[in-house]
C-alpha cells in the first residue's frame, strides 16, 4: 500500500534491526510494553509472529517506510485484542520521526 510519502507492506526478516530499535524505544516500552526483542534473533521471531496474524486474520501490522529515502519509520495497522470486540489501530514511530504526520496518513 502507498500514500504521498509513505510505503506500508508486511515486515520480512530483513526489518530485524530496525524491529530491535523500535521495540527498545523508550516510549514504545512506556506506552506499548516490553515486547522482550533485545537481539536480531529476537526481532525475527517478532516478526514471524506479525506474519503469522496476517495469515490468520488476513490483517496487521506493517512496516511503514518513506517512498523517498526507503527509511523505515515505524509501524502501524490493525491488532487483535482479546480484551475489545473488534481490531485495534495501533501504530508506533521511532522518535525521530513522530510529529510528522505520519500515523494519521499511515492509518
Amino acid at each position: 500500500m502507498q500514500t504521498t510519502r509513505l510505503e506500508l507492506r508486511e515486515l520480512h526478516d530483513g526489518d530485524a534491526a530496525f524491529v530491535v530499535e523500535l521495540l527498545n524505544d523508550p516510549a514504545f516500552l512506556e506506552y506499548i510494553g516490553d515486547r522482550g526483542v533485545r537481539t536480531e534473533a529476537d526481532a525475527r521471531g517478532y516478526v514471524a509472529r506479525m506474519r503469522a496474524t496476517h495469515e490468520q486474520h488476513g490483517f496487521g501490522m506493517y512496516a511503514v517506510r518513506s517512498r523517498a529515502t526507503g527509511e523505515p519509520l515505524g509501524l502501524c495497522g490493525l491488532v487483535v485484542r482479546e480484551t475489545l470486540p473488534r481490531a485495534d489501530l495501533g501504530f508506533a514511530f521511532l522518535a525521530r520521526h513522530r510529529g510528522q504526520g505520519f500515523a494519521r496518513e499511515a492509518a
